[in-house]
């Protein structure tokens, strides 16, 4: 079978949701409200897809779905925490480091 069944689709999503919610909420973010909630689902997502092929199939599998919790668990929380910290180094990278305005003279 090619492809992923719904309900490793699910699951995946379940786990994704849960987790970017309480990172949010946690207050680990660079964009507030929806913004920055659904890039997390997505990223946690793909975290959660790629947890066992990465991290190996281990820590009991949901039935009748191909999805490992631990490792899915781990692959989302890590793809989650990286896209922040991520995107944190990108928004300090886009200020100006040298600027031309020079603090006035002091005349004593």
């Amino acid at each position: 079978m090619i492809g992923m069944g719904f309900a490793s689709f699910l699951t995946l999503l379940i786990i994704s949701a849960i987790l970017s919610a309480i990172v949010h909420g946690a207050g680990y973010k660079v964009l507030s409200g929806v913004e920055g909630y659904f890039p997390k689902l997505i990223v946690g997502w793909i975290g959660g897809w790629l947890g066992s092929p990465v991290l190996g199939y281990w820590g009991g599998a949901i039935r009748n779905s191909n999805v490992h919790l631990i490792p899915a668990i781990l692959g989302s929380i890590a793809a989650i925490f990286m896209m922040v910290a991520g995107m944190r180094v990108f928004g300090t990278l886009r200020k100006p480091v040298l600027t031309t305005e020079t603090e006035p003279r002091r005349v004593a």
